[in-house]
């Protein structure tokens, strides 16, 4: 039996949509997915170490043996009593959490789960694992509808506060005190700017909060981005690994643009959808990108209206692409606010996009562009029963043609400005602080 540690001052907060979990009537056993390194097992035994007596934690990659347990044709009570014996603890339905980690390396653990919900749905069950070795995953062993899921993120602005001792202004952000928040305005763009470069990967958050030296940040971050590109090889083709390689180290080129729409020639000359679109699907599916669709119109439902051949790719975390575009602490410490702009404001819009992504509702977002290309909004996003445009601006400068646009054709009821402006109305445009934008549509 193993109790979790407690990594430093560390706070998610999906820890309140497991306890959710936890109490919800018809519970079935949770799948929590997410990239490698983004906190899924620190997230687990956390949730464990509050809400349950004990945990039983159980690693398939690390511990092998318990796999030929698993392999056997055995009902949930016989594998219970099974995993009482190799792991010597008494497991009470109540009050233990079972943990099966990295789950996707035991594709009859994943079956299992299925067993669990039809015939012993009394046990916690939380099974923690990588989009990586599933991105590709053949055959029919996926539990589907009888699993509840979650997706796990890297770590938000505000838990990244908590995460380096900033508590008060993270329990600001919380409370959405407007004018608290806009006399502090100045602390909390610093603050974005830090998180700019660290970003959320929680090893690198804890590097930062224990040493404040933005060097080892960056040592944590290639070793990440090494480790990523190390996995290529071990769950990809052999003929897709250059072309997921020649993708992933791309974006940030494009994102680096004016335009950033992704196009196959700028990954190779020549380079097409057929050659490349297979090792692309893995990258999205395994997490370490995000896929934003452009959209013809703002109707509902928006992915009815997404245009598959145009899109824009986002990296997994602010941080690694600071990291992966080799940005140097210089523009970070600089007394300005550079930062925003720079890299024609790549930073900023990752920044928003893996906010939004981050809510607990996890909206699907996409971007509209108009048909004669001199107008395009950021993202749009499908907000209860909106679609809600929002146009990323870095820094202070709010000065955009392309949201006029928008609002001329479509005259949506709610557009957003998101800036290091404080919150306020302008011409019927509502302004968010970058720093609250996720918060704004947690609430």
């Amino acid at each position: 039996m193993q109790q979790p540690e407690k990594w430093g001052k560390m706070q998610r907060n999906a820890i309140a949509r497991l306890v959710e979990w936890k109490n919800k009537i018809g519970r079935k056993p949770l799948v929590m997915w997410g990239a490698r390194q983004v906190g899924k097992t620190w997230l687990a035994k956390e949730f464990g170490r509050q809400s349950f007596q004990n945990t039983v934690y159980i690693n398939f990659d690390i511990d092998r043996s318990v796999r030929e347990l698993f392999d056997q044709d055995l009902y949930p009570q016989s594998l219970i009593k099974g995993l009482e014996g190799m792991y010597n603890a008494q497991i009470d339905p109540a009050k233990t959490l079972i943990i099966f980690d990295e789950v996707q390396e035991c594709n009859r653990a994943l079956v299992l789960l299925k067993y669990f919900q039809e015939i012993a749905p009394e046990y916690h069950i939380v099974a923690a694992g990588s989009f990586l070795g599933v991105a590709t995953h053949q055959g029919n062993s996926f539990p589907v509808g009888k699993v509840d899921m979650i997706t796990i993120y890297p770590m938000s602005f505000d838990e990244f506060l908590v995460g380096i001792g900033e508590e008060k202004m993270s329990d600001i952000l919380n409370e959405l005190n407007l004018s608290l928040i806009a006399g502090v305005s100045g602390r909390f763009a610093s603050l974005l700017k830090t998180y700019f470069y660290v970003g959320g990967m929680p090893e690198a958050v804890e590097t930062y909060a224990q040493t404040k030296d933005f060097n080892a940040v960056r040592e944590v971050q290639n070793r990440i981005l090494t480790s990523y590109r190390a996995d290529f090889s071990k769950h990809i083709a052999s003929t897709d690994i250059p072309k997921a390689r020649m993708i992933w180290e791309t974006i940030p080129l494009i994102l680096g643009r004016e335009n950033k729409k992704f196009q196959y020639s700028q990954v190779k000359s020549g380079g097409s959808a057929r050659e490349f679109e297979t090792a692309l699907d893995w990258l999205v599916h395994s997490g370490l990108v995000y896929r934003v669709h452009k959209i013809k119109t703002p109707n509902l439902p928006l992915s009815s209206y997404q245009e598959n051949e145009h899109f824009k790719l986002y990296m997994l975390d602010v941080g690694l692409l600071a990291a992966a575009a080799a940005l140097d602490i210089k523009t970070l410490l600089a007394p300005n606010n550079d930062l925003f702009t720079h890299f024609k404001g790549a930073l900023t819009e990752q920044f928003v996009c893996q906010e939004l992504k981050a809510t607990d509702k996890n909206y699907p977002l996409f971007y509209w562009k108009n048909d004669k290309g001199m107008a395009e909004v950021d993202f749009v996003i499908q907000y209860e029963d909106q679609a809600i445009p929002i146009e990323v601006k870095a820094g202070e400068n709010v000065q955009s043609k392309s949201l006029s646009v928008y609002r001329k054709s479509y005259q949506p009821l709610r557009s957003i400005r998101t800036s290091l402006k404080n919150y306020g109305d302008f011409n019927g445009v509502q302004s968010i602080p970058l720093y609250l934008i996720g918060k704004h549509f947690t609430r």
